[in-house]
């Protein structure tokens, strides 16, 4: 289906056509912006085309379609090298690189940006490709303010939980990688337990539901609980200690080891949680483990 422009809402072009750039320009489309899609392999924005999209025959067109550029390619050398050659055409530009990185990577562009002369935003996008453009979706940003007010309409078409989180660029991607890192350490975790229960031959899903439960009603009130401990500073507890806690990731290990599955993932932890014991803390939070995960020896 075509979907025509309105005239009101800002064109935007879309750079890069991977799934998620895909997705992205297909978020803009819907909404009723005029949308112009270039990637490096022309073919990948023949669907966009169908559906009302404007192909791109140069990134020079590219940019001279629109106010507002929206990256997103594999990394930050792809993004040098798509707008280098056409650096001279990026003052007065708003740049949105929604490209993965580290938070220098995303220092070095802003300053690179703004010595052209254009507004630049970096931003992460918080979930996966069918979920761009829902109420929902969250989006993190950090750069110009000024620049993220002015469009955050068009901003939030991607995602209506669209956040600012300060004028460092670099912001946005600690708050990327340290959400990553919980959805990669609680999915691996996960498949430990499904590792660990299948090995007597119980399927996964029979564990599942109380793995739901138990996310719920356990894990979401101990990660808050210990983001207020961390703050503060503060470790007492009278629920479970650390010597406790390495007691049973001693246990964990050689379950796992006596059931034929690798105990790979719990050894850190383990480690983490004798070395606070060793350190005369034993009697304080798990949450504790938080000074030797910051202090690396």
């Amino acid at each position: 289906m075509v979907v025509v422009a309105d005239e009101n809402r800002a064109p935007v072009s879309v750079i890069g056509l991977g799934m998620m750039g895909a997705a992205l320009a297909g978020a803009y489309l819907k909404a009723g912006h005029r949308t112009t899609v270039w990637n490096r392999s022309a073919g990948k924005a023949d669907a966009l085309v169908e559906q009302g999209a404007t192909r791109a025959g140069s990134i020079a067109d590219a940019v001279a379609a629109s106010d507002i550029l929206v990256v997103c390619v594999v990394d930050y050398d792809a993004l040098y090298a798509i707008l280098e050659p056409v650096k001279e055409s990026l003052s007065g530009k708003v740049l949105v690189n929604l490209t993965s990185g580290l938070p220098e990577d995303a220092r070095g562009a802003a300053k690179w940006a703004d010595k052209l002369g254009a507004e630049y935003l970096d931003g992460y996008i918080m979930t996966v490709p069918p979920a761009v453009g829902l109420p929902q979706t969250l989006l993190f940003y950090g750069g110009s303010q000024a620049t993220f007010e002015a469009h955050e309409s068009t901003l939030k078409v991607l995602g209506g939980n669209s956040v600012f989180l300060g004028p460092d660029a670099g912001t946005a991607a600690l708050y990327d990688l340290g959400l990553l890192g919980i959805l990669w350490a609680s999915l691996t975790s996960a498949l430990h337990a499904y590792a660990l229960v299948g090995s007597e031959n119980i399927p996964a899903a029979a564990l599942a539901p109380y793995a739901e439960a138990w996310i719920t009603h356990v894990v979401l009130p101990s990660v808050k609980g210990a983001a207020q401990a961390v703050d503060a500073g503060e470790y007492a507890t009278s629920i479970s200690t650390a010597a406790l806690n390495a007691v049973g990731l001693k246990k964990m290990v050689e379950a796992s080891k006596a059931q034929g599955i690798r105990p790979d993932l719990m050894v850190p932890i383990q480690k983490f949680l004798e070395k606070r014991v060793a350190d005369g803390h034993g009697d304080e939070a798990l949450a504790s483990m938080f000074e030797v995960i910051k202090n690396p020896e």
